[in-house]
């Protein structure tokens, strides 16, 4: 299998996995941020496919650092009780480790790869992986203790994230 194949199944499996995970959500800013997150492993799939088709292809920054951060905020002056079940973060910890796989993976295709623009595209998806993995890492702090997660300025990072060079 060629590495666009195999990056396409990759990005296609972490939506699918992040819209199971958006269904199962109770809370709507969660299932928001899920959501946020399919669509863009979505737009890698397709940035990808390009790639390998030879066609005209980018990845741009996306907001979904801030966006989520907005999210929290959001939900932070809601009243709501936030509670989850234990075996809720295992699924986050599952979500993590898919983007910091993804993120190697990229990493080492940039490194493989001789063309110049594959290998900017390839490192650019790794920092997008990378955000995704602030983000869920985010999440998973919340699911754990929502209460003392909303409480903290934590979040608040999200938009000062700058991905470092890889």
């Amino acid at each position: 299998m060629d590495i666009f194949q195999f990056a396409m199944e990759k990005e296609k499996y972490s939506e699918q996995y992040y819209r199971k995970l958006a269904r199962r959500a109770t809370y709507t800013g969660l299932k928001n941020i899920l959501t946020m997150l399919a669509n863009e492993e979505a737009k890698h799939y397709r940035v990808v496919e390009q790639m390998r088709d030879q066609a005209p292809h980018e990845v741009t920054d996306t907001p979904v650092l801030a966006s989520a951060r907005e999210i929290f905020e959001k939900m932070k002056r809601t009243p709501q009780e936030f509670e989850f079940d234990v075996s809720e973060a295992d699924l986050y910890r599952k979500a993590c480790d898919i983007e910091e796989e993804s993120r190697r993976f990229y990493l080492e295709k940039a490194n493989e790869v001789e063309d110049p623009a594959q290998k900017t595209v390839f490192r650019k998806l790794a920092e997008e992986e990378n955000k995704h993995f602030v983000l869920l890492e985010g999440i998973r702090s919340f699911v754990a203790r929502p209460q003392t997660y909303l409480e903290n300025a934590e979040f608040y990072h999200f938009d000062d994230y700058v991905g470092g060079e890889f």
